[in-house]
């Protein structure tokens, strides 16, 4: 049984109240939305309102992303961070996504660690404050200067962040790094993407490579999935495409549902 959740970059689209509308018709647990959209969070409608609108469609707020570059932390991230709690707060929501800086700087061995812990270390508290869950999301690209799971995991271990830090196991991201060990009991939610293009080798897959899965799929979804519930995790799978092609669906209904049926046959 996988429990599904519609990340709004999906279907950037669409406005919140259609997001809500189409998570809803499509049975998902919840959804995630993004502060990197061109319309502003919940279109704008006020956290309290827009928490409220998901609970009344019997649906989770599962995170509000993102703080960028986390891990670069300096008083504006902390104000950042702290402007994003509070909204993710109002609404309800269970966790902010935290995403590590991806530009090849702060990249050494022991300067990507310490930066991490500076930052872990900061964001426990505040996190603390407002009932949230922080999602770290290690991306795959060669220039991140948090790739690894491993590291991840490190890091939130040396600050005693267990349960207040989750990661985001992205199976497009884990695919990027080379794989490596799960850490279901790290794992807070799954990203789940395909790559159906079989001319791009994976050290040059982008994000616009990214749509739904289907048999075509490089990137193993289904035996990353199948792989971390054989551990013991159990959380939502939630879909996030970056295509151009996804985007440009007039009516994603049906290839969304065609995706989660393909992942729930061959899954079972």
């Amino acid at each position: 049984m996988i429990r599904f959740a519609l990340n709004h970059m999906t279907v950037a689209r669409l406005s919140f109240r259609e997001l809500v509308d189409l998570s809803r018709s499509l049975g998902c647990a919840g959804v995630e939305v993004r502060n990197d959209l061109p319309q502003p969070l919940f279109d704008g409608m006020d956290p309290a309102e827009a928490g409220a609108f998901l609970r009344d469609a019997g649906l989770r707020l599962l995170a509000v992303a993102e703080v960028k570059r986390f891990n670069d932390w300096s008083p504006d991230k902390e104000a950042e961070a702290l402007a994003l709690m509070r909204i993710a707060s109002a609404a309800g929501a269970e966790a902010v996504s935290l995403i590590p800086r991806n530009d090849n700087l702060g990249m050494g061995n022991g300067e990507r660690q310490a930066a991490l812990r500076v930052a872990l270390k900061a964001l426990k508290p505040m996190l603390e404050d407002h009932g949230l869950v922080g999602m770290v999301e290690p991306l795959g690209f060669e220039i991140c200067a948090l790739r690894y799971k491993s590291e991840a995991v490190e890091g939130i271990e040396a600050v005693a962040g267990t349960g207040r830090f989750r990661l985001v196991h992205d199976t497009f991201h884990h695919t990027l790094a080379h794989g490596g060990p799960l850490f279901p009991e790290h794992t807070g939610i799954v990203h789940v993407s395909g790559v159906v293009d079989q001319t791009v080798g994976i050290a040059d897959m982008r994000d616009p490579h990214r749509v739904l899965v289907t048999r075509g799929d490089r990137l193993g979804n289904v035996e990353q999935i199948a792989a971390l519930q054989a551990a013991g995790w159990s959380g939502p799978v939630s879909f996030e495409a970056f295509s151009p092609d996804v985007h440009g669906l007039t009516d994603p209904f049906p290839a969304l549902r065609a995706s989660m049926d393909y992942l729930e046959r061959v899954h079972a």
